[in-house]
């Protein structure tokens, strides 16, 4: 368990590395894509380290798994994830997508951070299904990193002209510019093909769960 915290410590602040003063350091010393590719080494190999622990923590339940709780949540985050990465002006190297007469369109008007409530919805999930110490530990690490991340984003846009307009009409908790009259739900520019495969991707993960993850999530 020593080391599941300690892999899940160092995951954590990798992640917050291009939060702080260091990565225009880095950046300035190797140039912009080499940071970002050694970036990315770092970053998985702490993920890998961070999985390898998880596999060797014993087992210490907590309470009893709520074992159903991902059939609810999954499907939503798989659609968020699949609808996320379509003119999301969050994402890295997106930002000109601030510029655009109408910035908020598709699912960002629902929530301007689709992807990072997709790992919330998939994390929170897996910690109540789990039940048990070393899941509450590693699931519980992308549950702050995702929550955590949403904020960071939001503060280090803040210094783009543009942001402001943008901000003004989405919001970070889902549907709560919508519920406050700032934005509209589109549902044509949701479609159906993206939340067609965000299912469909979820059916196949549900599918394969058991040889994939070792586990069955029914």
């Amino acid at each position: 368990m020593t080391t599941l915290l300690a892999a899940t410590a160092v995951f954590l602040l990798m992640h917050f590395v291009p939060s702080t003063p260091l990565r225009p350091v880095l950046v300035k010393a190797i140039g912009e894509w080499p940071y970002r590719g050694l970036y990315s080494l770092v970053a998985l190999a702490a993920l890998a380290w961070m999985i390898s622990a998880y596999a060797d923590a014993p087992r210490e339940p907590l309470w009893p798994g709520l074992r159903y709780v991902p059939l609810v949540a999954m499907p939503i985050a798989f659609v968020l994830l699949a609808c996320g990465y379509w003119r999301n002006p969050t994402m890295v190297g997106a930002d000109r997508l601030l510029k655009s007469g109408e910035p908020a369109r598709g699912m960002i008007r629902i929530t301007r951070h689709p992807l990072m409530w997709a790992i919330l919805l998939w994390a929170g999930a897996h910690v109540l299904a789990r039940g048990d110490l070393k899941s509450l530990v590693f699931f519980g690490g992308f549950l702050l990193l995702a929550g955590l991340g949403t904020l960071t984003i939001d503060a280090r846009k803040k210094s783009n002209p543009d942001w402001a307009r943008f901000a003004a009409a989405t919001s970070n908790l889902p549907f709560a510019a919508i519920a406050q009259g700032r934005n509209r739900i589109a549902w044509r520019e949701i479609g159906w093909l993206r939340p067609l495969i965000g299912l469909a991707l979820f059916a196949a993960f549900f599918t394969g769960h058991p040889w994939l993850f070792g586990a069955r999530p029914y």
